[in-house]
């Protein structure tokens, strides 16, 4: 029996991209995709739950009252849907400053990353130039249910949190598409990894 030496690894093809925004409602996917991506191309990922945890960590409520909302007012997220979707496009807004500045600084230094997260606005993106974006967008509520069913069977019905996911969700996509920012449905699941990578690789 004869064994071979296996060749060094192919080094991953550098995209034509420094920041690849993968966005969306919560419940769509998008930290799968993040992860997935970022072992295909080697580089890391910047999720924006971990920028609201540091501007919490060094603001009080009353310089972002929006940011801290969920802990000031936890109440608001027990409202209408519509209402807390509301709540979730001023958080946006309120952290795009700090999206926006993690975004220059990764263009500026030139260090690929994949940003992700349920608060990314598409305007953030640059179709065709540095900055990429992929919007992820499913719109059928009962999906989006048993999908936060299947992660998390102890949570309760989830209805609330998937007519919340979905409303946003069709905000967000509304206004990738006015940006020309690509909008995605995630299923099925086992190509979306690779869909997201095609058009970040080739949007605008």
């Amino acid at each position: 029996m004869r064994f071979t030496t296996p060749g060094p690894a192919a080094a991953p093809a550098e995209p034509p991209w420094r920041v690849l925004v993968v966005g969306g409602a919560s419940g769509m996917g998008k930290t799968g995709v993040g992860r997935a991506l970022a072992r295909r191309y080697d580089v890391p990922v910047v999720e924006v739950d971990d920028i609201l945890e540091a501007l919490l960590a060094v603001t009080r409520p009353e310089h972002l009252p929006e940011v801290h909302i969920w802990r000031t007012h936890p109440e608001e997220a027990r409202r209408a849907p519509e209402s807390v979707v509301e709540r979730q496009i001023a958080i946006a807004e309120a952290l795009a400053p700090a999206i926006e500045a993690v975004v220059a600084n990764h263009v500026d230094t030139d260090t690929p990353v994949i940003l992700e997260g349920d608060y990314l606005l598409p305007r953030v993106v640059t179709p065709g130039g540095p900055v990429r974006g992929v919007f992820l967008h499913e719109d059928d509520e009962a999906r989006v249910t048993a999908g936060y069913l299947s992660r998390e069977p102890a949570a309760g019905p989830q209805r609330h949190r998937a007519r919340v996911s979905v409303l946003y969700g069709r905000w967000l996509a509304a206004r990738a598409r006015e940006a020309g920012v690509p909008v995605v449905a995630p299923r099925p699941w086992e190509d979306l990894a690779d869909r997201v990578g095609r058009l970040g690789e080739s949007a605008g």
